[in-house]
């Protein structure tokens, strides 16, 4: 049974250890990477990571010294995990010699609160010598304390026609998405928090954090109010496919600023972008990518909205459908479907050859109406697509055709 309760991170298993583990058994690097505040100083300083010294870049005698030696603190034999390694990315150079110099599984563990590999001023990938894995907020069984996601590996693994056994087999608390939306996926606001007021300015010190020092890590930005205001706009955007033109004349930016900002964002976990669906076949397809937020609890603070939309539950569903795509051992891909004509897929799940096709509604009493774009991609794809679920914010799971479950999205998350 899931029940939220308020409990301290630190007790709480993390889905990703798994594969932290795995990788640091087999890589001589691994780095975690992940928005700021998700988690993952408190993941790689865990059990799991194994005993490692433990340095931060957050503090400025290690900057310090990184800058005047970098070979001091990386060159030893001691296993050695780098906390926001993203502060001085030229350290990875130092990093990268001391591996060929001697290439020991787990030998480093790095963080970094940015994607190194859309960093422009990294020019060392550690291409052959790191694994990277990314943390994202905590799904909501990683905050029941269940250290999981939702149920998609047993219905991948599952036939479709057992798919309603599977999920009536475990047992889940009915929640209001509404409240999952508001407090998110950071451990602070979703396990500390207890009210909207406190978690606004719990997210308020997050978003002037992140404008005035994270992000100068990343880029100068002096148009701090620009920049805030494209942020805003991008949270009323979700769900929505990215028009950098549109977007542009709604905040009065020229559209290569827009394109930058939404880089940067992205780069910093923040902004989520989902590719279209591309395997294609006789329907003419949108290609444009599809906006989310890497946090439902920072999108709904930053639009200034009081009631969350369907969107944002489209939003937790993804969160926990990228936290299963980065910590499973298979190779998952997520996209989304839109034809010229405007029949559309939420959510395409691709494992392997098989697809399954996601539609989120945040109605109570789901129809055959509502799976209208689950059932043309089921047709267009044939025996490839399989059955297509319909998650929705009512009790009941059905067969709303031979082919399409209606789920509560409670049930699978």
């Amino acid at each position: 049974m899931i029940i939220i309760h308020h409990m301290n991170e630190n007790t709480l298993p993390r889905l990703a250890a798994g594969a932290l583990r795995e990788r640091l058994r087999v890589m001589p690097a691994v780095i975690v990477s992940g928005a700021r505040q998700a988690g993952k100083s408190t993941l790689v300083q865990e059990p799991v990571a194994g005993k490692r010294h433990y340095a931060t870049l957050d503090d400025l005698d290690v900057c310090d010294l990184v800058r005047r030696d970098p070979m001091a603190l990386v060159g030893g034999e001691t296993r050695l995990t780098i906390d926001e390694v993203q502060r001085e990315p030229l350290l990875l150079r130092s990093i990268k010699r001391a591996i060929d110099k001697q290439r020991v599984p787990g030998r480093f563990l790095l963080t970094g609160s940015a994607n190194l590999l859309l960093m422009r001023g990294v020019s060392e990938s550690l291409a052959g010598r790191a694994s990277y894995l990314t943390l994202w907020p905590m799904t909501r069984r990683e905050q029941a304390g269940a250290g999981r996601g939702g149920l998609w590996p047993e219905l991948l693994a599952a036939e479709d026609a057992s798919w309603r056994e599977v999920l009536g087999d475990h047992d889940a608390e009915p929640e209001d998405w509404k409240r999952l939306t508001r407090r998110g996926g950071f451990p602070t606001p979703a396990l500390h928090l207890r009210t909207d007021r406190e978690r606004s300015i719990w997210f308020d010190g997050y978003v002037r954090t992140y404008l005035e020092r994270d992000l100068q890590d990343l880029a100068s930005i002096t148009a701090l109010p620009d920049f805030r205001r494209l942020m805003r706009a991008a949270c009323h955007r979700l769900g929505q496919m990215v028009n950098q033109t549109e977007l542009g004349r709604d905040v009065a930016l020229p559209q290569p600023t827009v394109h930058r900002y939404l880089n940067l964002l992205e780069t910093s976990y923040l902004l989520l972008r989902i590719p279209a669906f591309a395997r294609n076949r006789t329907k003419r397809l949108i290609k444009s990518p599809k906006l989310y937020w890497g946090d439902t609890g920072v999108a709904l603070h930053l639009s200034g909205s009081d009631e969350p939309s369907g969107a944002h539950l489209e939003n937790v569903i993804l969160n926990d459908l990228l936290a299963w795509r980065d910590s499973s051992e298979e190779r998952i891909d997520l996209h989304y479907w839109r034809t010229v004509t405007g029949e559309e897929v939420d959510f395409v799940v691709e494992a392997g050859e098989r697809l399954i096709p996601i539609e989120v509604k945040a109605t109570t009493q789901p129809r055959l109406a509502d799976a209208a774009g689950l059932l043309a991609f089921r047709s267009e794809y044939g025996r490839t697509a399989r059955a297509g679920l319909l998650l929705h914010a009512g009790k009941a799971i059905e067969w709303l055709a031979p082919s399409i479950l209606a789920v509560p999205w409670w049930r699978v998350l």
